[in-house]
């Protein structure tokens, strides 16, 4: 009974000691998971107008840069003059460039009879023109293939004044009203060189008479070939 009692409070020892080194591991087991679950707690899942507040702005678009534009110098008639000037500066290291400008200087005005069935029927009403005396020619080549024209004019009234001769004889003429294009050429300065340039013009004015100087868009205006 004394060994009994003896064991049973050996046991109840151990058992202590036990308990007081297992404490601390559970501790430190469940101290994080509280941690994780405060946490937990304390989130929440954004609406719009949350995120709208969170998330930084972004930058605005910046304006969509305009077209570079250019220096000119002209305006020549013929090509020659302006290779003159684009020799001149780039004798100086100036970036130059002849471009050709197509710009509208009125209209003229076609007169034609429409395309026949055939180029033979054709043929036979241009050999009756011709027989009148009205100056004529087959059309051979585009949309009005096989037609006749006659003329072109620089002036409505002249232009009318043939149709109504050609209604007289029995014909019915067309019209068709063609854009005059007429072609300068100039000399374009490279962006890079615009100062360069500036400082040149005053020597270039005399020694070109009526050299005049535009800013042009660097892109819109055909390079001579």
């Amino acid at each position: 009974m004394r060994w009994f009692f003896l064991l049973l409070l050996v046991l109840n020892l151990f058992y202590y000691v036990w308990h007081q080194q297992q404490a601390p591991l559970r501790v430190k087991e469940v101290e994080p998971m509280l941690l994780y679950q405060g946490g937990q707690q304390g989130l929440r899942l954004l609406d719009a107008a949350d995120r709208a507040k969170v998330r930084p702005e972004a930058p605005q678009p910046s304006l969509v840069a305009q077209g570079e534009t250019c220096l000119y110098l002209g305006s020549f008639q013929q090509e020659d003059g302006a290779r003159q000037v684009e020799q001149r500066l780039m004798a100086l290291d100036i970036q130059a460039q002849v471009r050709a400008v197509d710009a509208a200087a009125g209209l003229d005005y076609w007169v034609y009879l429409a395309p026949l069935a055939s180029r033979q029927a054709s043929l036979r009403q241009l050999k009756e023109l011709q027989a009148r005396k009205i100056d004529s020619y087959i059309i051979t080549q585009g949309d009005l293939a096989n037609g006749i024209s006659l003329g072109i004019f620089p002036r409505s009234d002249s232009a009318e004044s043939v149709m109504q001769r050609l209604r007289d004889a029995g014909y019915e003429p067309l019209l068709r009203e063609l854009p005059r294009a007429q072609r300068s050429f100039w000399v374009r300065i490279a962006p890079e060189s615009r100062r360069l340039a500036d400082d040149a013009l005053p020597q270039l004015a005399l020694d070109f008479k009526e050299l005049q100087h535009q800013i042009m868009p660097c892109e819109n205006v055909a390079t001579a070939q």
